[in-house]
């Protein structure tokens, strides 16, 4: 049991370290090269410009770089291969205990991450160039080519079919479960507009893959629980940045990899080890689900109700901001929300 814990630990606080050195290098190259927006302002689904947000962040996205999500995938990818590297090069009993790689657990979930990570990147970057970045359809077939193929491994590979429920056991999918999986994971991704007020989607992130190290922990699966408290460690080397003022916004690079890798562990923490980490992931994953759907809200009463709007601007957050919020109360309070919906959903899987 102590082994364990020192498992799950050491390696989010070495992540956390990595984190923290990679911020001062990354950052230096963010400010030196200038990526950031060129010019401000957003469009909405239907290429009219948010005059509302634009006038709030008017002068911040020309000033503040992004791609700070580099640091969170990062300091996870370099802390993992390191641990494996001197698990190997020094096969000594807590050297191997603390190499957390393993092709049942943490694979899927570390290749999901760089793969989000990477195609996040090629976004910003060619938003900080003035080009535009990836339109949304191409970054939803990216999710999608990778959601599918991510669902193949689990039907096939690892022979899920369907997902666990509290007192009632497993409940069978079939082959329905690949688009369920996929459509699990497209809902997350389109919560990673909580990026931009400062500090929200850092602290947000930190407590949902917080609460996934727990639930896999009490399942036993130790190197998953260690994985997500790697990647726990790279997030709060960001947010050491990014909370108000932040030095730079996580971006793509970050939401991308993190909601492809959430929607992932939860699937590994449910009928593989006997648990039920997808029917709890509407409530730990509340806030990204509540943003996205704000969006949508706001979206069809704009076409359905000639043009009027439920928010002052989508998603909530930014409505909180119009309404004269400050951002360190709209962060704290999401933060608060975030805890406490984190905290039944664990309760909820463990008692189930």
């Amino acid at each position: 049991m102590i082994i364990d814990v020192v498992k799950v630990f050491i390696p989010s606080t070495l992540a956390f370290i990595i984190g923290i050195i990679l911020s001062s290098i990354i950052s230096h190259y963010l400010y030196k090269y200038r990526l950031w927006k060129k010019k401000a302002g957003k469009i909405d689904m239907q290429g009219n410009a948010t005059l509302v947000f634009n006038e709030l962040h008017k002068e911040k996205e020309i000033s503040t770089p992004r791609m700070g999500g580099l640091i969170i995938w990062l300091s996870t990818l370099i802390t993992v291969a390191l641990l494996w590297f001197i698990g190997h090069l020094f096969p000594t009993a807590l050297a191997q205990k603390l190499d957390i790689l393993s092709r049942n657990q943490t694979w899927i979930p570390l290749l999901s991450l760089m793969f989000g990570g990477i195609v996040g990147f090629i976004d910003d970057l060619l938003e900080v160039r003035g080009i535009g970045g990836l339109s949304l359809k191409k970054r939803l077939l990216v999710v999608t080519i990778i959601s599918f193929l991510s669902a193949l491994w689990f039907y096939f590979k690892l022979d899920v079919t369907g997902i666990g429920t509290p007192f009632f056991g497993e409940l069978y999918l079939g082959w329905l479960f690949i688009p369920f999986f996929m459509l699990v994971t497209l809902a997350l991704y389109s919560g990673g507009i909580i990026d931009g007020v400062d500090g929200l989607a850092g602290g947000v992130f930190a407590i949902m893959f917080s609460a996934y190290a727990g639930i896999a922990f009490y399942l036993q699966q130790i190197n998953l629980a260690a994985f997500c408290a790697v990647v726990v460690g790279g997030i709060l080397a960001f947010l050491w940045f990014n909370i108000p003022p932040a030095r730079y916004y996580m971006s793509e690079t970050g939401t991308m990899a993190l909601t492809i890798t959430l929607a992932i562990v939860a699937f590994m923490t449910d009928t593989l080890g006997e648990g039920h980490g997808v029917i709890v992931l509407p409530i730990i994953a509340f806030p990204l689900l509540f943003t996205s759907l704000s969006a949508v809200i706001q979206v069809l009463s704009k076409k359905f109700r000639n043009g009027k709007k439920v928010f002052l601007v989508a998603p909530f957050h930014h409505h909180l901001e119009a309404r004269g919020w400050p951002t360190y109360k709209i962060t704290m309070r999401y933060w608060i929300i975030s805890l406490v919906c984190a905290v039944v959903g664990v309760t909820i899987a463990l008692i189930g």
